[in-house]
């Protein structure tokens, strides 16, 4: 039996899917292989600021994670039609001051016959929070395990 590719229109299961394999995806860490999973002119907003193409979200995401230490994140599929697919996510993170934050969002993607991600328009609001508050526990090393809870299971 074949498996279907991650590429729309997508159903239930394998818009489920592509939700998990980004978030699997930027919890590597690694800009240049999060950013294989964007078109070469993807298109973003996230919050204010605008990036085109992979170059700018390689170097976006460079910088975010040298200020986002011990970066943990969640996402949850809300919504999916055709070749776009909405999520809700949270992720924490501390800086160097050693603040904590839990930072909440949504996202609203579209992709490209191929499953790249074309467009992704992002709103996220930051929240510190004490240490003792985070929710996002498992090794930095791995993706978040199957067994720890997902945004829904958490409250948030």
């Amino acid at each position: 039996m074949s498996v279907r590719p991650l590429v729309p229109p997508f159903t239930l299961d394998t818009a489920s899917a592509k939700v998990r394999a980004a978030e699997d995806g930027w919890n590597s860490r690694d800009p240049e292989k999060v950013a294989q999973a964007y078109t070469e002119d993807s298109w973003w907003r996230n919050r204010s600021t605008f990036l085109q193409g992979r170059r700018e979200i390689v170097d976006f995401l460079a910088g975010k994670w040298d200020r986002e230490l011990e970066y943990r994140l969640i996402k949850e599929l809300w919504a999916h039609d055709g070749n776009r697919i909405a999520v809700r996510f949270a992720y924490e993170f501390h800086t160097t001051d050693g603040q904590w934050f839990r930072a909440y969002g949504n996202e609203n993607w579209q992709f490209d016959d191929d499953g790249l991600m074309r467009w992704r328009h992002a709103s996220i609001n930051d929240v510190p929070i004490d240490e003792s508050d985070r929710k996002f526990f498992w090794d930095m090393s791995g993706v978040r395990p199957s067994d720890h809870p997902g945004l829904s299971d958490l409250g948030l």
